[in-house]
């Protein structure tokens, strides 16, 4: 595919400039923009869209966060690096990372995927980010590659401690060793319109309230119990039945 016929020379340089790379093959760089339904108007050759860098370059991002996380969260246990990892490259983080870089506007796409907002959508954006890093990879091996994702979005990851702890699970094993039995969740109330509620939770074992915890679901609210709960139980690890005498 010769690259200047879709991309112009200002065009490519453009796109260098805003990934901070510089290509030894230009034709990666093109292809990695290379949409499918643009490749099938123009009659291009299936391998030449951006579908097979996008199975390169996912495999490339995940080894990359692995080996970030790895190292940013010494402390945690693989459970914890398991689940930020899957929020880190899940395809909204991804897009929202193409769409700061502004990949969008360079993509090639067929008239009828433009018309319909291909250059806005999630799954195009997430793909090009995708298909970019494995380009990158391709054209200059791990290294770049990885001063790549850092700078489009591992450097700024923000992790939800309470999804990425799983509280739950924390707590449920914590009551179980001495137990046998798991804690449950109560929903005390739901405030505000249907599109903005704020659940109120409490997490409950034997009668007895452990801790509680708001949020915009009813997932982040037991969370949010689940910590509360566990940070009152290691405060005071006594017989569960002394952390609280508030009853239901």
């Amino acid at each position: 595919m010769n690259k200047s016929e879709y991309i112009s020379a200002a065009r490519l340089e453009e796109i260098q400039e805003v990934i901070r790379y510089r290509f030894k093959e230009p034709e990666l760089l093109v292809r990695a923009f290379t949409h499918t339904s643009f490749a099938n108007e123009k009659h291009i050759p299936s391998q030449d869209s951006n579908e097979r860098l996008e199975f390169l370059g996912d495999a490339v991002i995940a080894l990359v966060t692995n080996r970030f996380l790895y190292e940013k969260y010494e402390k945690e246990n693989e459970g914890f690096l398991t689940r930020v990892k899957s929020l880190a490259v899940s395809k909204p983080s991804l897009s929202k990372a193409a769409a700061v870089l502004g990949l969008g506007k360079y993509l090639l796409l067929g008239k009828g995927e433009e018309a319909s907002g291909g250059q806005q959508r999630d799954s195009s954006l997430s793909n090009v980010f995708e298909a970019l890093t494995g380009g990158i990879y391709l054209d200059g091996g791990l290294d770049p590659a990885s001063v790549f994702l850092r700078m489009a979005f591992l450097d700024e990851i923000v992790v939800d401690e309470r999804e990425a702890k799983d509280y739950k699970s924390e707590l449920q094993e914590y009551i179980q060793k001495k137990h046998k039995k798991r804690p449950h969740y109560q929903v005390v109330s739901e405030v505000g319109p249907e599109h903005q509620k704020v659940f109120f939770v409490k997490a409950v074992f034997n009668g007895e309230i452990l801790g509680e915890g708001r949020g915009k679901s009813k997932k982040e609210a037991e969370l949010e119990a689940a910590r509360a709960a566990l940070e009152a139980l290691k405060k005071k690890p006594a017989d569960i039945k002394e952390k609280s005498r508030t009853k239901i």
